[in-house]
């Protein structure tokens, strides 16, 4: 094969490529080498890994396809592979279920499919579906702490939050590792609280958090996040005050038709889910759920906060526009936006911000119940947590100074003491008239990618008001701190 040479150098110069972060080469030396000979699984498997990584998602699907159909020899991890890019970017949950079974068709002991399985079902609202991939987990994996603790969710969801706790206490002594007995740990906290056992419930949050807190790659850095706050208000300063001269021009506004991102962002637990939720069954809005497009763009940004070239504003428009799961208005409720209203607003200077915001003490107290992963490394620890709002405070303070009605506050105890009234406001806000379907049961289910997909199926409730008021005791230090700070911890 006269190719063999030159296609194995390129393989090589590809890996090296990606060892060593540069994505874009390694793509094009996969490219050429996969050009001159394409029967190569694994090559084809690690360029969809780079094209996924870069946001090509299309090209990474088929990419994927191919290190399938070039003989795989492992094609379930394929085919989970698609499965995310189905669900989680290209907002396809039925594509993402077919390329699931065949993963366990290819191993039916593969257990990431199997949980991946039951996320999904969960997502799409199916509780019995979910039921049967986490059981089929745990009959080959009886320590798996995920799959017990997304049956717990699931329990404490059926209003068996009792059974939960006590199938917990007896497969906790079982985890199969430390970040099992995490996963349970949570759960069970969960389930407690829902019992009304503040006291154990704290108590296993605690160890839950405890355990995350040790084994995380990365700890919360008070300092760098502060000076992160800082930067972003020097870099989008508010205008000086007005003073005689001619007015601005003002922004044009999209053709009608064109596609208008509505951004939710505040805090997470602030009630963003629930906001998407009822402005989703709108006529004239599409819900795009928590989308990665934002922070994608600031991680692609040589420095940030940065100053963009209107070449660059545009691209970086376009690009944004591009991932949108819809048209007309949609909505993008990634809640830690909130950090970059400033870059939004110079996208897209006609937007429109949904700020969302709820009780401080019932915000942190959800943050400290629910594991997030590595992505909220301050929710491991209470001081760490408040330290963040302080800081979130700060900045909404700015932004809501420099854009002023551009950003619309919507209260979550206000939304569920009055959801009428609070949701007719906000579509005012909007330019929007009201519509029924707002406030009514959606007629098909709709995928629910959030840690509150159970809740917010749920009619609108007032069960989590006030919520920190059971907790008080163990809240003490957290309130004593927030109230140094000029914080009323009884305003919403």
């Amino acid at each position: 094969m006269p190719h063999a040479p030159r296609s194995t150098a390129l393989l090589q110069t590809a890996a090296a490529r990606l060892r060593g972060g540069d994505l874009p080469a390694a793509i094009a030396a996969f490219d050429e080498a996969l050009a001159l000979d394409p029967r190569q699984p694994d090559a084809w498997f690690n360029l969809a890994w780079a094209q996924r990584a870069t946001r090509q998602f299309d090209a990474a699907l088929a990419s994927y396809a191919q290190a399938i159909a070039q003989g795989d020899p492992q094609p379930e991890q394929a085919h989970l592979n698609r499965a995310t890019i189905l669900s989680d970017h290209l907002f396809r949950p039925a594509a993402a279920l077919v390329e699931l079974e065949h993963a366990l068709h290819a191993n039916r002991g593969f257990l990431p499919a199997w949980l991946n399985l039951g996320n999904l079902h969960e997502d799409l609202g199916d509780r019995g579906a979910a039921r049967r991939a986490y059981t089929e987990v745990l009959q080959r994996a009886p320590g798996d702490g995920r799959a017990h603790a997304r049956l717990a969710a699931i329990d404490v969801a059926d209003g068996a939050a009792g059974a939960a706790v006590a199938r917990l206490r007896t497969v906790l002594p079982h985890a199969a590792s430390v970040e099992d007995r995490a996963d349970m740990l949570f759960a069970l906290g969960n389930a407690l609280d829902a019992t009304g056992d503040a006291g154990d419930a704290f108590q296993a949050i605690e160890a839950a958090n405890w355990i995350a807190r040790s084994i995380a790659p990365t700890a919360y850095d008070p300092a760098a996040h502060t000076r992160l706050v800082d930067a972003l208000i020097s870099a989008y300063p508010a205008p000086p005050p007005p003073a005689p001269a001619p007015a601005p021009a003002p922004v044009p506004a999209p053709p009608v038709g064109a596609t208008k991102p509505l951004f939710i962002c505040g805090m997470f637990r602030s009630g963003s889910t629930l906001v998407e939720k009822i402005l989703g069954q709108h006529a004239a809005i599409t819900p795009g759920g928590e989308l990665e497009a934002i922070p994608a763009i600031v991680q692609s940004l040589a420095r940030y906060p940065a100053t963009l070239t209107a070449d660059e504003i545009a691209m970086l428009r376009a690009r944004y526009l591009a991932e949108l799961p819809g048209t007309g208005i949609v909505t993008d409720k990634r809640c830690d936006n909130f950090l970059h209203i400033g870059l939004i607003k110079t996208l897209f200077p006609e937007a429109r911000v949904l700020h969302t915001r709820r009780n401080v003490l019932d915000t942190l107290l959800s943050t400290w119940f629910l594991q997030f992963g590595d992505g909220v490394t301050y929710g491991t620890d209470l001081r760490d947590a408040v330290h963040y709002y302080l800081n979130y405070r700060r900045l909404m303070a700015h932004w809501e100074q420099v854009y002023g009605d551009a950003i619309v506050t919507v209260d979550y105890d206000a939304l569920v003491t009055d959801p009428r009234a609070t949701v007719s406001h906000t579509l005012a806000t909007l330019g929007l008239d009201w519509d029924d379907a707002c406030l009514s049961a959606p007629d098909s289910p709709v995928a629910v990618r959030t840690a509150s997909a159970w809740q917010v199926r749920r009619p609108i409730h007032r069960e989590s008001l006030h919520r920190w008021h059971r907790y008080r005791a163990q809240l003490g230090g957290v309130i004593a701190l927030l109230e140094q700070h000029g914080v009323d911890v009884g305003a919403g």
